[in-house]
């Protein structure tokens, strides 16, 4: 291991990543920015994940190799790879994506020049099982300049959490919540993530997104069995009835964090307005999650 700080830290969470691993590796190692550690958790994998990562740690002191015992889940194992790292700036990497050359140098740059900006990521080139182009994703998220309209656009359906894939500051990261274990806590991350800044976006593809049928969305394509990839402990087709909050669950945590924000009073009370609204969006769904409690609770159902 090397033990010189570095500037970056790559966190690479992977569960039996053989297929599409080296590729990931490689793309990372022939960035041209090359002061970085490259941090890899394995979930406890069984396939050859570990005989990959141990190759590849013993030829490049830059890569620091955990394996976990036992698969501790999906966004446990990423929020593992941040609380190994010790770069000033810190980007997640899943084992299928590849990245261009360039995008760690420049974005590296952005942050360095502008403090005003909390993350830089690029945009997307959405590629298939064997590498080839389907198409481009340039969403724009997180530049506003007031965070109430930041957070307004985080929050929405309007975008798929691109930024989650961002150079983002160690710094910050230490101030908001990791992801948590409920699908689409991502968008309450990214949220979060804006009311300490802004989000630049370089308008190229240089982050390479890959799509195909092993990936975890397309595994648990529900939105309630795909907490099974949270939980592995649990039985995706007979879920425990507190798998069936997550919408009440994204609901109290978006009130949370505007709660503990460093923004001001009008700022709050705009967002709470946007998580108000969707709310009454929603309500259909919270009350179906609420039927559920009451037919699903061990503790209500007792004779």
């Amino acid at each position: 291991m090397n033990d010189k700080i570095p500037l970056v830290s790559i966190g690479l969470a992977v569960f039996n990543g053989e297929k599409y691993l080296e590729q990931a590796l490689d793309s990372i190692l022939a960035q041209t920015f090359r002061d970085f550690e490259l941090i890899i958790s394995d979930n406890a994998s069984s396939d050859r994940t570990k005989e990959i990562c141990s190759q590849y740690a013993a030829q490049d002191p830059r890569i620091r190799y955990y394996r976990n015992s036992i698969n501790i889940g999906g966004v446990n194992n990423e929020t593992r790879t941040f609380e190994l790292s010790r770069g000033k700036y810190f980007r997640l990497m899943a084992h299928d994506d590849l990245l261009a050359p360039e995008l760690i140098a420049k974005s590296f740059e952005i942050l360095e020049k502008n403090s005003e900006f909390v993350l830089c990521y690029s945009d997307i080139s959405v590629i298939d099982g064997a590498g080839k182009q389907i198409k481009t994703i340039d969403t724009n998220i997180g530049e506003e300049d007031e965070p109430y309209q930041r957070f307004r656009r985080l929050v929405s359906r309007e975008h798929r959490c691109e930024a989650t894939y961002a150079l983002t500051r160690s710094d910050v990261l230490t101030k908001v919540d990791p992801q948590l274990n409920y699908s689409d806590s991502d968008r309450a991350f990214l949220a979060q993530l804006s009311l300490f800044g802004k989000f630049y976006k370089i308008d190229e593809p240089l982050f390479y997104k890959r799509y195909h049928q092993e990936r975890s969305i397309e595994l648990y394509s529900d939105r309630y069995q795909r907490m099974a990839w949270f939980h592995p402990e649990i039985d995706e087709n007979n879920l425990p009835y507190f798998c069936y909050f997550m919408y009440w669950r994204q609901i109290f945590h978006l009130l949370s964090i505007i709660y503990r924000s460093p923004i001001n009073l009008k700022n709050k009370l705009f967002c709470y307005s946007r998580v108000v609204g969707w709310a009454k969006n929603i309500r259909e769904k919270l009350i179906t999650e609420v039927l559920i409690l009451i037919t699903k609770n061990p503790w209500l159902n007792q004779q």
